[in-house]
């Protein structure tokens, strides 16, 4: 597990630290983090979050306190993703455009869930198994489906 410039707060758990890959990002205190788990640079995570195994957090992704993310969710920071330039040269860092992604506090996204960049996940909302997030999802509301969709019958007062 590389550890390049990593900030970690106190008492985390990392399992299995030999199959996670961290690099220039922040977890919070009291988070844990599942094994084949990447945390790409430039991501925060807050306190007391759990990251399941096998997701993928990449670049521009900031996670609130007390998130839960479920096993094998992405999250895609590149809305026009390409391996070339209109040149033919290969892309290269600063050859794309980031498209921040935003978990607010207490929030949980289910197993299998994509979410795409622009996207804000509101306070306390619950993202379905397998949804794919192409919009903003509300506080406290929960979508589902591909793509995801509000569910009004779920909606917390």
């Amino acid at each position: 597990m590389p550890l390049k410039d990593v900030k970690l707060g106190s008492n985390i758990t990392i399992h299995h630290p030999e199959l996670v890959n961290l690099y220039g990002c922040c977890i919070g205190s009291g988070s844990k983090i599942g094994a084949f788990v990447e945390i790409q640079r430039n991501v925060e995570i807050g306190e007391n979050c759990k990251i399941s195994s096998h997701s993928f957090i990449c670049e521009g992704v900031t996670i609130g306190n007390n998130s839960f993310v479920g096993h094998g969710v992405m999250f895609i920071n590149d809305r026009r993703p390409k391996a070339i330039n209109p040149d033919g040269t290969s892309k290269q860092d600063g050859d794309w455009e980031l498209s921040p992604i935003r978990v607010e506090c207490n929030s949980s996204i289910g197993t299998g869930a994509i979410i795409l960049g622009g996207v804000t996940i509101g306070e306390g909302a619950l993202i379905g198994a397998g949804a794919v997030v192409t919009k903003n999802a509300p506080d406290r509301s929960t979508v589902a489906g591909v793509p995801a969709r509000l569910n009004f019958r779920n909606l917390k007062s």
